[in-house]
């Protein structure tokens, strides 16, 4: 069902819960200016130097030519240094806070979730601000400007992006936090997403099966649009703090 705005029931059931659940994608990092590769705002990018994202992204690449692949993640690491968390990111981390059981799972890699200051976040598909060793696995916080492509860990062995390339599964253990939560949740938020991409595409549908209350936001109507409980079609940045403020 598609609402004009948060209407005062949904504003109601957000209230009254004490277990809620989210899952966000490109959609609300692109109202912070970060690059889409599926539309959904911001400015898409299919290629870069000739070369398809899905290969340049792909871990057949990351084992034939580390440094190209470690070339573009530099890249993108580089278009989001100067882009700052928005209003949507902004709630997001305050409803930690609000509510005594809360999980925010998210798709994107940007880290803009941790930069607002979420805590309880599971990042399914990694982060680009951190690099891994591929010896020891220890986990690094990249600098701003990388001394040598690829970069080292201490141990001296390389560092990989801390991402899911394709072709590759999602880190152990992330998933299941992920599921663990939408089945326990009385409000389940999708926000951003056209949930296409599986596995965190079954999550919201896993939550609506446990009987939570299903709530979409995102600029327009999606495959998960029927299947939802509410659909508000609009920004995060707009939408999401207007469940604090009654009369938006």
């Amino acid at each position: 069902m598609i609402v004009a705005g948060v209407t005062e029931e949904l504003r109601a059931r957000f209230g009254k819960a004490r277990r809620v659940a989210a899952l966000t994608g490109a959609g609300i990092s692109a109202e912070s200016g970060v690059p889409t590769f599926r539309g959904g705002g911001g400015a898409a990018i299919w290629e870069w130097r000739g070369r398809p994202v899905s290969e340049l992204s792909s871990a057949e690449l990351l084992a034939s030519d580390p440094v190209t692949v470690w070339e573009w993640f530099d890249h993108r690491r580089g278009l989001l240094r100067d882009l700052r968390p928005n209003a949507g990111h902004a709630a997001l981390a305050g409803w930690e806070a609000r509510f005594p059981d809360f999980l925010l799972a998210t798709q994107n890699i940007d880290g803009l979730h941790a930069a607002a200051g979420s805590r309880k976040v599971v990042e399914l598909h990694g982060s680009i601000r951190h690099g891994r060793c591929l010896r020891c696995a220890r986990r690094v916080v990249l600098p701003d400007s990388l001394p040598e492509l690829p970069p080292r860990c201490a141990c001296a062995s390389p560092l990989r992006p801390d991402v899911v390339l394709f072709g590759e599964m999602l880190p152990e253990g992330a998933f299941e936090r992920a599921e663990a939560a939408a089945s326990a949740c009385e409000l389940f938020f999708v926000v951003g997403t056209s949930a296409l991409v599986y596995p965190a595409a079954l999550l919201p549908r896993l939550a609506r099966r446990a009987g939570a209350c299903v709530i979409e936001v995102n600029p327009e109507e999606t495959e998960l649009t029927p299947v939802v409980d509410a659909t508000i079609l609009g920004r995060a940045g707009d939408v999401l703090p207007a469940f604090l403020t009654p009369g938006v």
